[in-house]
């Protein structure tokens, strides 16, 4: 059975954008049941929801006629999943009073479901207390709330409340979709991050105007049209950070290998499967205020890639595999005429980790090593325990979570290009 959302869309124009959505959630066999607030209609009209969502857009809390068909309160409860886009300031405000005065606030008090909130607003309505002040309670309640995008405003102001891209409220739907009605806490990239693991506040850390750059996930080196050569990275590192540098205002290129994470809210992915490839796909997104190497590239990729899959020949003996070493990314970056202000790598180590990052950091021009001990779980785990190598010492985090090891790294980062 297809799963099912229950759309809200209240007044703003990011009104706009909830087509869209709605478009990429059908294009996903999600099923969308569309309510609109007065306010919306100034925005869009019940033709263009109803003709996307294929189905009837309900607005009128007293319609006797949708009311004897289904109900208010069973529009509560038949989805999977209620999803507000954009949420104004006014019905985040009554959200988290409780008021129940339309067809969208009373459907929202009578439901049992989850509730996904996207907040767009001016960002002085954002900022108001009066806001955060809602927006924390509706977190204590256990709605789920994504941080709006940093950016231009229709009203020619600039700054964080505006509608994310309809791709990434998709992205944070379909995690709330796999992980059911149990999802009772928020995403930690994606909600005020003194609700994730004493995360670093990263208000006075931003990265405004900044180009970041980041490679996350492995490469594929083919052999022959079934086999390659690869490594265990699963790409939540590199991801995690640029979501968090993105969250701080950044512009983010993020170039991934072959991994099956969501791409993170207002990043720019370029997807890649080999090393020369993501060489390529680098050098394409210069220049860059910041390049974070993250990916575990391949260092050897085979000379000569076999036309056909390589049989046994009944000798025992394998078949010969000539190796070519690879574009070194970061060594390259190191050296160009446009190097990045803050060129990081990564350093996965199994033994004398910090030796090793220190020598890294010095052959391959780099400002900053990341090193970490991969002997474990680390590749393909949830947690990183690393050393920060740079020109001044070694810092040793302790173990945390990618996500938490992701905001500490962009704060440093924040504090380094501000000269703190």
């Amino acid at each position: 059975m297809a799963q099912r959302v229950l759309l809200i869309v209240s007044g703003g124009i990011a009104a706009y954008k909830a087509l869209e959505l709605v478009r990429l959630l059908r294009g996903r066999d999600i099923a969308v049941r569309a309510v609109m607030t007065e306010a919306a209609g100034q925005f869009v009209t019940p033709l263009s929801l109803g003709v996307l969502t294929e189905d009837h857009v309900y607005g009128a809390l007293f319609d006797l006629k949708d009311e004897r068909e289904i109900g208010h309160i069973q529009l509560s409860r038949d989805a999977d999943l209620i999803v507000v886009a954009p949420a104004s300031a006014d019905i985040l405000a009554k959200m988290a009073a409780g008021i129940a005065d339309d067809l969208a606030t009373t459907l929202l008090l009578a439901t049992d479901k989850p509730v996904l909130a996207v907040p767009a607003m001016n960002v002085r309505m954002w900022h108001h207390k009066a806001t955060q002040r809602n927006l924390a309670q509706l977190r204590e309640d256990g709605i789920h709330v994504m941080e709006p995008a940093v950016g231009a405003m229709a009203c020619n102001e600039w700054g964080k409340g505006r509608l994310p891209e309809p791709v990434g409220i998709l992205a944070e739907i379909e995690r709330l979709l796999a992980e059911g009605p149990g999802a009772a806490e928020p995403h930690p990239l994606l909600t005020d991050t003194t609700r994730t693991i004493n995360a670093p506040d990263l208000s006075e850390h931003n990265l405004f105007g900044r180009h970041v750059l980041v490679t996350a996930g492995p490469t594929h080196e083919p052999i022959d049209p079934v086999r390659y050569i690869a490594n265990r990275s699963s790409g939540r590192q590199g991801f995690a950070i640029a979501a968090a540098a993105a969250r701080v205002g950044a512009r983010v290129t993020l170039v991934a290998g072959p991994v099956t994470l969501p791409t993170p809210p207002g990043v720019t992915r370029v997807d890649v499967e080999t090393a020369r490839e993501m060489a390529a796909a680098v050098e394409q997104a210069l220049p860059a205020d910041v390049a974070i190497m993250v990916a575990a590239v391949a260092d050897w990729r085979a000379t000569d890639e076999a036309a056909q899959k390589l049989k046994k020949d009944g000798s025992g003996k394998p078949a010969p595999l000539a190796l070519t070493e690879n574009p070194d990314i970061l060594a390259t970056l190191g050296q160009h005429p446009q190097r990045p202000t803050l060129l990081i790598g990564f350093a996965a180590e199994t033994e004398t980790i910090i030796d090793h990052a220190q020598a890294k950091r010095a052959r391959k021009g780099a400002d900053w090593i990341v090193a970490n001990d991969v002997s474990g779980n680390v590749m393909g785990g949830d947690s990183n325990a690393i050393h920060l190598v740079t020109a001044d010492g070694t810092e040793t985090w302790p173990d945390m979570p990618k996500t938490a090891v992701a905001m500490r790294l962009i704060e440093r980062i924040a504090d380094a290009l501000a000269g703190r």
